[in-house]
């Protein structure tokens, strides 16, 4: 399916997945009407059905062919040779909120897609997610410097804790997001509480 839609010329390619993000982000998947697509992509209901075969194959393929983006993105930017694993974590954020500004009608379609509760995608986003941070994770903590942990520390169980603190805060600005319908500029000050929590953890983990 996806090479069929790839094998379109690039501008209707485009038309069509701006199309998607926009109707998905803002009314879910649910409520999103392919006929608004279709109309604002400039085609035909069975141009759009020659590519794909339903509207949970076209979210799934858009929700997949995103987040392949802005991962690839976003590690090309990253700066490994920085060891310091909160460093590194500050960088992510700095880097989280440029791509925000780089590609906001994603960000608005990913915000919307991790609140979605549509019983037909929802597992399958689950499982996109789950694979996701296994190997973000993976790249994420590569080479860190362990010398900076208190002698002792169990690390896989650190990391584990440290993870888990960003993501339960990162969850919770999503929901916050969501609920007061906040756009992606307003995250300034969740970046600011974030990097109080990341000072927090590094005084608990390293050696002073």
């Amino acid at each position: 399916m996806s090479s069929k839609f790839f094998s379109l010329n690039k501008e209707k390619q485009e038309r069509i997945l701006n199309a998607a993000l926009k109707e998905f982000a803002q009314k879910g998947y649910d409520n999103a009407s392919t006929n608004e697509m279709v109309k604002a992509a400039g085609i035909s209901k069975g141009l759009l059905f020659h590519y794909f075969n339903n509207k949970k194959e076209l979210y799934i393929f858009l929700y997949n062919h995103f987040v392949r983006v802005l991962t690839e993105d976003f590690f090309d930017e990253m700066d490994f040779s920085e060891r310091d694993i909160f460093e590194r974590l500050k960088n992510l954020m700095i880097l989280k909120s440029r791509m925000m500004i780089k590609y906001p009608e994603v960000f608005d379609f990913m915000i919307s897609a991790s609140m979605e509760t549509a019983e037909e995608v929802k597992n399958e986003l689950a499982s996109t997610n789950t694979d996701l941070m296994h190997a973000s994770y993976a790249r994420l903590f590569d080479n860190i410097d362990l010398g900076k942990f208190h002698d002792g520390t169990d690390i896989p169980r650190t990391i584990n804790i440290i993870m888990w603190t960003l993501e339960g805060f990162s969850n919770q600005e999503l929901k916050k997001t969501k609920q007061l319908n906040k756009g992606i500029h307003d995250f300034d000050e969740a970046f600011k509480e974030a990097e109080v929590y990341i000072e927090m953890l590094k005084k608990s983990f390293y050696k002073q």
